[in-house]
């Protein structure tokens, strides 16, 4: 639709009656060439498909440069269209290939076989434009005479008017030939926005303003533009009159364009991406990317903006070392954004981990198999490789290098050039360490030889040895019984990330994730009971992990959700099913440990046997302390992450490490369990739930 008058105004200058740009009267498209070049427009368009590079045999036209100039296409003499014009530059390029006879004998070649080096050069140029919501492709002809041909020059240049876009908008421009000898040219035109439409800092957020008159009812539309497909709505809402929106700063992301048209029939509408270049956009970006684990062997990177990336394998050691990058044997890829991607693996292993780099800097590192496998293991990685007779040696991988070893293991990796293996720490320390013990076991006997000649100070030293021993020896971490209730795929992979970095303490932690094949084979309740008894046997805690499914299924079995049941308050014996230890009439689901643990929970907390033995939570945002019920807040209730120091100083009870290393456990905990929470409040694709919006009218800008 064309543009109004007042508008094109507006946008290209103060003056409605100067525009410093070029008129075309008429809406045909039209194309005109250098001096002495010969060109001609396809009527209709074609359809953009480049095709591959193909080696050339012979001299060739290409293009070689673009420009571009905006113009105005009017059909009256105010009532005009912005236009972008496009000037393809030329040149020739490759050259004749010498006939093989006049090679080989330097003789002339057959005069019938000799190539028309005095014949014209022909090419078809092709023109892509993209500017959402429309693209479309021209083909312009174009013929060179042989008097014009000089290899490696420009002959000229073809022009191409015009092609329409809406102002404010992004318009993309390629160039190529048919068939195609080089790469693709690329040309961005940014077109001029309406003053109305005004993006700007307020503190750390964006402000959009749009001025626009008390009657004016148009329609804002956010959107994530994709380079390839339509693009991903956002937000839309019809509005009218002058209007002040702030835009949260954790929202704000490269491909966050905004779009704003009137309410009106075949209106035209108005495009600008102004966050494009803003390193806080970048940063967000990264921020909210997700790396997700598909099946064994595939996985995809989930962000809302497409982003230039690579790849690869790393392996995750305990104690908190840097990830190894498994680069060589393996190499990095590039990847797609939201596309599955696959690694040649024959088996998961949790400390196995993927990393993501952007620009040579590490952007992602995610261990995507440590949720379903269990926490990081004391394993040591194995490279195999194979000799050109088929020898084949294997050598531990270090950050120090390979070290030789001969070892059995399960296979992760292989192709016709090695394979990673996964061997038990011990195996490999005892192989390598064998030398090094049997010196120190020579070392002991002749100690001992010395202290037999000397029996009365040997009687002492070992009388302080055996003190020593006992105090130095390093206890067994305690352990801990993770109860929640499955609300969905997200809780568990926040259960899940908890539960892998309480592993990392002296903690020893039992969770249903980590064991659904015991869990399907006993029965929740048989699986429960015998965990529960033998966590409490040893001391350790039982983790009552509350969520609004959890406080949903203990308020169906306490009937009124925060007191005691029924049959307690009227002096009756419990249920039979209660008091044999057996799940509630209607637990379902083979692996809903929380619902089948109910059934020994609650006497003990109704009989007061709770105290010391067991201990609530709840993560922040997602449910307060004071929702749990009343029964289960006899014990202590922290809410996670803020109260880790107390939660981590309960669950070491009574062995507790000192203030300071109990404030840096709860920190790496801390940072272990953000990319889970911040997963689950703000899965990719969406808004994030404490992100707001805050509208407001008014008569002018404030």
């Amino acid at each position: 639709m064309p543009v109004p008058w007042l508008l094109l105004s507006l946008a290209l200058g103060r003056s409605p009656m100067v525009l410093p740009l070029e008129r075309r009267v008429g809406p045909q498209d039209a194309t005109h060439c250098s001096p002495g070049l010969s060109c001609h427009l396809w009527d209709d368009d074609i359809l953009c498909l480049p095709g591959d590079v193909m080696p050339a045999l012979g001299p060739v036209l290409v293009p070689t440069h673009l420009q571009t100039e905006l113009v105005l296409r009017c059909r009256k003499e105010t009532n005009c269209d912005l236009c972008v014009r496009v000037a393809v530059h030329l040149a020739v390029h490759g050259h004749w290939e010498e006939p093989e006879d006049e090679k080989k004998f330097g003789g002339a070649a057959d005069p019938g076989l000799e190539k028309p080096r005095n014949a014209s050069l022909q090419a078809q140029v092709v023109l892509s434009f993209q500017a959402y919501p429309t693209a479309r492709c021209v083909l312009l002809e174009v013929q060179v005479p042989a008097a014009l041909m000089q290899f490696g020059q420009s002959v000229g240049s073809v022009v191409y008017d015009c092609f329409e876009a809406a102002l404010g908008s992004e318009v993309q421009i390629w160039s190529y030939t048919q068939p195609r000898y080089e790469k693709k040219l690329n040309l961005t035109q940014q077109l001029p926005a309406l003053p109305w439409l005004d993006v700007s800092a307020d503190g750390d957020n964006a402000r959009l303003v749009l001025n626009v008159s008390e009657e004016q009812h148009f329609s804002l539309f956010l959107y994530w533009k994709q380079v390839q497909g339509p693009p991903k709505p956002w937000w839309q809402k019809n509005l009218t009159g002058p209007q002040i929106i702030t835009l949260n700063h954790t929202d704000l992301v490269p491909c966050l364009c905004i779009q704003v048209w009137p309410l009106e029939p075949d209106s035209f509408r108005t495009n600008i991406c102004p966050f494009r270049e803003d390193p806080r956009a970048h940063r967000n970006l990264w921020r909210t990317a997700r790396l997700r684990l598909l099946t064994l062997q595939s996985w995809r990177l989930e962000a809302l903006c497409p982003l230039p990336a690579e790849a690869a394998l790393c392996w995750q050691a305990p104690g908190g070392d840097p990830c190894q990058p498994l680069v060589p044997p393996l190499s990095w890829e590039n990847i797609t954004v939201n596309k599955a991607l696959e690694f040649p693996l024959l088996e998961g292993h949790p400390n196995l981990c993927v990393q993501v780099n952007s620009w040579e800097k590490l952007q992602l590192q995610e261990c995507l198999w440590a949720d379903s496998l269990g926490p990081l293991n004391d394993d040591v990685l194995l490279l195999e490789t194979r000799g050109p007779q088929d020898n084949r040696s294997l050598c531990a991988l270090e950050p120090s290098g390979c070290t030789s070893l001969p070892s059995k293991a399960s296979t992760l990796w292989n192709d016709d050039l090695g394979a990673l293996w996964a061997c038990p720490m011990d195996k490999y320390t005892h192989k390598r360490w064998a030398l090094v013990w049997l010196a120190c076991l020579l070392f002991a006997a002749a100690l001992s030889l010395f202290l037999l000649l000397r029996k009365d100070h040997a009687k002492g030293w070992l009388r302080l040895l055996k003190q020593d021993v006992r105090k130095g020896a390093t206890p067994r971490g305690r352990a801990a019984l993770l109860l929640y209730s499955a609300d969905d795929s997200s809780f568990e992979h926040l259960v899940g990330a908890l539960a892998s970095a309480l592993c990392q303490l002296p903690l020893r932690v039992a969770v249903d994730l980590w064991s659904r094949r015991e869990l399907s084979a006993q029965g929740p309740v048989a699986w429960f009971h015998a965990q529960r008894r033998q966590t409490l046997q040893e001391g350790g805690m039982v983790v009552l992990l509350f969520s609004p499914g959890a406080v949903s299924l203990c308020s169906e079995w306490l009937q009124d959700g925060v007191s005691a049941p029924q049959w307690l308050q009227d002096g009756v014996s419990a249920p039979q099913w209660l008091q044999d230890g057996v799940s509630a009439p209607g637990a379902q689901g083979p692996h809903d440990a929380f619902r089948a643990s109910l059934s020994c929970v609650l006497p003990d907390f109704l009989q007061g046997r709770a105290s010391g033995r067991y201990v609530a939570a709840c993560f922040d945002r997602l449910l307060r302390p004071d929702a749990v019920p009343a029964l289960f807040r006899t014990v202590p209730v922290f809410s996670l992450p803020s109260q880790l120091p107390d939660f981590l100083g309960v669950l070491q009870r009574p062995s507790a490490p000192r203030p300071w290393r109990l404030r840096e456990r709860a920190e790496q905990v801390s940072r272990a369990l953000q990319p889970a929470l911040e997963s689950y409040f703000h899965p990719p694709g969406t808004p994030g739930r404490d992100a707001g919006w805050d509208l407001g009218r008014g008569t002018g800008l404030e």
